[in-house]
């Protein structure tokens, strides 16, 4: 495993401005979103609204990745990504969301998730996750993935590779009539095979017009995970496996989650639309 020297805090640059015209989620401003009271099961014009908010915020997240190299700073990262949702009419849905200050999330080496964009500088051998959710036309798209930096050890390569595979089988597990718990199972029966923990307190969601609905989407085999899968359900999947334990802590900034062991830590994620047959990405570039 690298060598690296585990994370600290950085410093934080000033809140970024959005255009005015581009529309606000109504949590902006807000200490929290109203809670979500809609069905889970969404219309064609809210899926096809979402392929929108979908593909800009995987195009957006493509641009940020293009820096990622030793010397660069998630602060950069986070700036490009934001100019590129706002360049598009859309609005960066983590900034302002229960206070998060930044517009994407960069999580690095042992940080499971929630990272906050700052003067932290890459280094050769790093991980790198970006999270990147834009909201446009009233509804969300959310996606993320992880990026090696420089020459990166075999062990943090493979772990990478292989969380990626983990999501590529869920989505081929998701299928009408199934319960959600399908999916937490076919990613944990294939982390087992190499070792891997398999974070189970931070979960796939619904989304739709709201950020986070309410429908949980765990990434292991859950025995409460119940709920029927059905076309037209909207929601993510994002597992995070880890060389180590699944158990974290959070720094004191409240949203940096980092391993308990600070071992490190990867992860995928898509939007997805249930169809007839299976599922529908809604957040490719």
């Amino acid at each position: 495993m690298s060598g690296q020297s585990l994370l600290v805090p950085g410093e934080l640059s000033p809140a970024r401005s959005v255009p005015g015209n581009i529309r606000r989620p109504e949590y902006v401003g807000k200490p929290a979103p109203t809670p979500y009271t809609g069905p889970e099961v969404q219309t064609a014009e809210t899926i096809e609204a979402m392929r929108i908010a979908g593909r800009i915020a995987a195009q957006a997240m493509e641009e940020a990745a293009k820096l990622i190299a030793p010397g660069v700073t998630t602060d950069e990262l986070d700036r490009v990504a934001h100019a590129y949702m706002c360049d598009h009419g859309a609005y960066p849905s983590t900034l302002g969301y229960r206070g998060f200050p930044k517009s994407l999330c960069s999580s690095v080496n042992e940080v499971i998730c929630h990272g906050i964009p700052d003067s932290t500088v890459l280094r050769d051998g790093d991980i790198v996750n970006l999270d990147v959710t834009a909201y446009i036309g009233g509804v969300h798209g959310d996606n993320n993935a992880t990026y090696l930096c420089g020459e990166v050890d075999e062990e943090s390569r493979l772990l990478v590779e292989r969380t990626r595979e983990a999501l590529n089988r869920a989505v081929k597990a998701v299928k009408p009539g199934r319960q959600i718990n399908i999916i937490g199972r076919v990613i944990e029966s294939y982390a087992k095979r190499f070792g891997y923990g398999v974070v189970r307190d931070f979960t796939g969601h619904g989304i739709n017009s709201s950020f986070h609905s309410g429908l949980i989407v765990p990434h292991y085999d859950s025995p409460h995970a119940t709920t029927v899968i059905e076309p037209g359900m909207t929601f993510t999947i994002e597992p995070m496996l880890t060389l180590g334990t699944h158990e974290y802590d959070m720094w004191a900034d409240g949203w940096t989650v980092v391993t308990k062991d600070r071992k490190r830590t990867a992860q995928f994620e898509h939007t997805l639309v249930v169809t007839d047959s299976g599922a529908e990405i809604l957040t490719l570039p």
